[in-house]
């Protein structure tokens, strides 16, 4: 009963004004961002971070939340009617959404897929609702050691962001756990690693850092490549109307894929995209006919787009209930909670259970939005797709520069942008993974905070921390792992599935 009332008050503080326009503008947002292919809802939540300042912490996090998941709406749009994903995560939707399209059926993929999302958002609201408070409480049992030796399971299981090569994962975590420790010591005061620069007395702010990473390394990668205008299929209002026999073989892989997509919100990585190959295998692998698969097949379209929507839900579990991101989007929205003086974790249920009720209760709203935008402006959206990405590059610059200048009013802000911009870029170019990079940026202060408390309390004997159970279990997990992935390879076995990131880092 009294998460009933809980929630209940927070549908009357969603109710404000300013939390149903941020609901609506990132839903709106996200659906374009999903619709255009080259930006990913990572680089969009990051250029609006600067814009959620002027309001409060739950504003933010409904309005990041907001573009995340009308992404992930707004990809399979492109994915139906262009066979290209607008958003990495509607990959999979190309092999049987555009056979649809081809076979007249267009309309009915994007009907379905749109109701589909709209089950899958509420069944992984439901879940992150439940689930949620019941994992925080348990985590407030909690001591700086076992934060401390979740942390390095968290490393572990990050550094295989990429699957292709693990090591420049594990790499890019421990450059941005390095560059989280320049600044001001929080134990002694003494500057580190600011080689007298007065400007790095206080760190390097993580905001120009992700804004030039996604945002401005996005750029250059635009520009340098070949636009080559997608010719698009036109889908009326009265062709939206999907038969009986195509709602018939929709209903149980939406369900399936929703709850497959919420448990796999929980793993580390890519989850929006893991979920949708796993769940297109599952469709292929139980279906009494799959040979249809790649013809057209509805239950190829349904099942993976509602599993990518119920997997941003069940990713949201471990950054509310831990403060630990298991995505790039997840450490965007840590890092934009912290710019608002809120840390995620378990006591996020006790000081803040505000931000926390009324962010579901908004998302629940944002979620019968998507489903209202995206049905009778189809249209719209897949116009949208033509434009050319050479058009949006001086506005994202813009954007970026604004936005990164406005937060401190410095200008050494734009020229770390600008110089993480063009490291980003080469990153790229040699398929070094963004996302650990910015996990570790991100998780470096909690890190080294629980360190130092787990040595305080054991006055310097590390070796004290197998004493206790759920630190040292923790610690052999992340032990099995990594003797998994380097010794499974040697007898015929692999760890990885190997995804195709794209943008969604």
């Amino acid at each position: 009963m009294e998460g009933l009332s809980l929630l209940y008050s927070g549908f009357i503080n969603s109710f404000t004004t300013v939390n149903l326009v941020a609901c609506f503008i990132g839903a709106l947002i996200g659906t374009v961002v999903g619709v255009l292919p080259g930006l990913g809802p990572t680089a969009t939540m990051v250029l609006m971070l600067p814009f959620t300042l002027p309001y409060g912490p739950t504003t933010g996090l409904i309005m990041m939340t907001g573009v995340w998941y009308g992404a992930m709406y707004g990809g399979s749009t492109t994915s139906v009617l262009v066979n290209i994903p607008g958003e990495a995560a509607s990959v999979v939707t190309c092999i049987d959404g555009y056979q649809m399209c081809k076979n007249g059926r267009a309309g009915a993929a994007l009907a379905l897929v749109a109701i589909g999302s709209f089950v899958a958002g509420t069944i992984g609201l439901l879940g992150l609702q439940f689930f949620a408070p019941l994992l925080g409480n348990a985590a407030l049992s909690f001591g700086p050691p076992e934060f401390l030796s979740f942390m390095i399971l968290a490393f572990v299981l990050l550094s295989n962001l990429s699957a292709e090569a693990p090591l420049k994962g594990a790499l890019m975590i421990a450059l941005g756990l390095f560059l989280a420790t320049v600044g001001i010591n929080p134990m002694d005061s003494y500057p580190r690693f600011t080689f007298g620069f007065e400007k790095l007395m206080l760190g390097i702010d993580f905001l120009p850092v992700a804004v030039g990473l996604f945002g401005i390394s996005e750029v250059l990668s635009i520009a340098v490549e070949k636009y080559v205008k997608p010719v698009v299929s036109k889908v009326r209002l009265r062709d939206l109307y999907p038969n009986r026999d195509e709602i018939r073989r929709s209903v149980n892989p939406m369900l399936r894929g929703s709850i497959l997509g919420f448990f796999m919100g929980l793993l580390p990585g890519p989850c929006t995209v893991i979920s949708t190959f796993v769940a297109y295998a599952l469709e292929k692998r139980i279906s009494r006919t799959p040979e249809r698969f790649g013809h057209g097949a509805v239950e190829g379209v349904v099942g993976p787009e509602s599993a990518n929507n119920s997997a941003v839900m069940g990713s949201m579990i471990p950054l509310l209930t831990l403060g630990i991101p298991f995505a790039a989007p997840s450490a965007i929205m840590l890092a934009g909670l912290r710019m608002h003086n809120v840390e995620p974790g378990p006591m996020l249920f006790v000081t803040h259970p505000d931000v926390f009720w009324t962010f579901i209760a908004a998302m629940y709203l944002g979620n019968l939005m998507l489903l209202i935008l995206n049905l009778p402006l189809v249209g719209a959206f897949a116009k949208i797709a033509v434009i050319r990405p050479q058009v949006l590059l001086p506005v994202i610059s813009l954007i970026c520069l604004v936005g990164v200048y406005s937060v401190r009013n410095a200008l050494f802000d734009v020229w770390v942008m600008i110089g993480a911009g063009v490291v980003g870029y080469f990153l790229r170019q040699w398929k070094y993974p963004i996302a650990p990079f910015i996990i570790g940026l991100v998780l470096g202060p909690t890190t080294e905070n629980s360190l130092r408390q787990t040595l305080l309390m054991f006055k310097g004997d590390v070796s004290l921390i197998v004493g206790r159970p759920l630190s040292i279990t923790l610690l052999a997990l992340a032990t099995a792992f990594l003797a998994y992935k380097f010794l499974g390879p040697r007898f015929g076995t692999k760890l990885a599935v190997n995804v195709d990131e794209g943008k969604s880092l």
